[in-house]
Parts: C-alpha cells; structure tokens; sequence
C-alpha cells in the first residue's frame, strides 16, 4: 500500500512539471511570435517611411530645379533683344517687376544635401573645377567655349553625342554621387542656352549693324 502511494505521487508530481515545463515552452512560443509581429509591423512601418522620404527628396529637388529655371528666365527677359527695343521708361518699368519677381524667388530657400565618401567629393571638386576653367574663358573666345562645353555635356548623357566627348570628364563624373551628376548635366545644359541665346543676340546686333551700314551707303549713293 505504501509502495502504490509513493509510485502515485511520483507519477504526479512528473505529470507537474511536464505541465509547468510545456507552459513555459508555451509562454516562450507565444513570446517569439508576438516580437516577430511586432517586428514585421515595423519593418513595413520604415519601408513606408522610405518611400515618402525619397518623394520628399524628389520634391525638394524638384524645388530647386524650378527655381533654378525661374532665375534664369527672369535673366532671359531682362537681357533680351526685345528689351532693348522698347522706350526707356517702359524698359525701366519692367526691370522694376523683373528686379521683384527674381528678390521674391531669391527668399525661397531650398536645400537638399547629397551624401558623399571622400571620392565622391574629390570628384564632384574635380569636375566643378573643369567646368570653372572653360567658363572662365568664355569672353576670350565664345566659340572654343562652346565646343569645349558640348564636349563635356556629350560625356553626361546617355544620348548619342553630336561630337567628340572629353573622355577626362567623363570618367571623373562617373566617380560622381548620383545626385550630383544630374545637377552637372543640368549645369552644362543651363550654360550652353545661354551660350545659345548670346550667338543669337550677336548674330541679330551683326544684322542690324550690317543693314544700318548698307543703309547709310544707299544715302550716300
């Protein structure tokens, strides 16, 4: 009898700690999947958070493009061959709105830093540089400027060049932050419009200094 109840409470007391034991591997089990979910959902939660963080960036640079474009078509007008053909008192008015609407552009600041490694720097130092030399020199002579300048634009695109390329450049752009190689094409792109615009008002003053010229000869005939 004493032998049966010793072998009872044995067999109880295992029964226990089996009970114990699968309720601690059950608290453990639940504990794990609970911080997996809690894991997940942030997980999703910061790769969200990316998304808007790259459309914010986007829009920023978007931003600056836009002012960027705005400066330089305010520029366009005030030095533009129609501007010089108008009274002075109407020519002074529109400066004065001009002047207004470039200070109002001006107060809108807007920054978007790009994340650079050491090389990426030396690069983007490099090429600012290069381009800094040819402008420079634009007064001396326009047209070597101009061919200089289309070769460095050709090293940017992906497009077909109309001519040689500076393969110089172009493989210093490539060690270039993405970032900072559009703002380059962009650079070059705003600098060879008005490259454009100043042949087109040199060819327009020849023209009228030509006929001025045959003019006064048919006077004098």
């Amino acid at each position: 009898m004493a032998q049966a109840k010793i072998s009872a409470k044995a067999s109880e007391g295992a029964q226990q700690q089996q009970q114990q034991s699968g309720g601690q591997l059950r608290g453990r089990f639940y504990r794990s999947t609970s911080m997996a979910d809690r894991s997940s959902r942030l997980l999703e939660n910061l790769d969200q958070l990316e998304l808007r963080v790259e459309a914010f960036r986007d829009a920023a640079s978007a931003m600056e493009q836009e002012k960027e474009i705005l400066l330089e078509m305010i520029h366009n007008i005030q030095n533009s061959q129609d501007m010089r053909h108008i009274s002075e008192g109407e020519r002074e008015e529109l400066n004065l709105t001009a002047n207004r609407l470039m200070g109002r552009t001006l107060t809108v600041e807007v920054s978007v830093e790009t994340i650079r490694n050491a090389q990426q720097q030396e690069s983007l130092l490099h090429a600012t540089k290069m381009i800094d030399e040819i402008v420079n020199k634009l007064l001396d002579d326009l047209e070597d400027a101009k061919i200089r300048l289309m070769s460095l634009y050709g090293a940017c695109t992906s497009d077909v060049p109309a001519g040689p390329i500076d393969q110089k450049f172009q493989s210093v752009v490539i060690g270039c932050a993405i970032e900072d190689q559009k703002k380059i094409k962009r650079r070059l792109e705003t600098l060879l419009r008005n490259l454009e615009n100043s042949e087109k008002s040199i060819t327009l003053l020849e023209h009228q200094k030509s006929s001025v010229r045959q003019s006064c000869n048919s006077k004098q005939d």
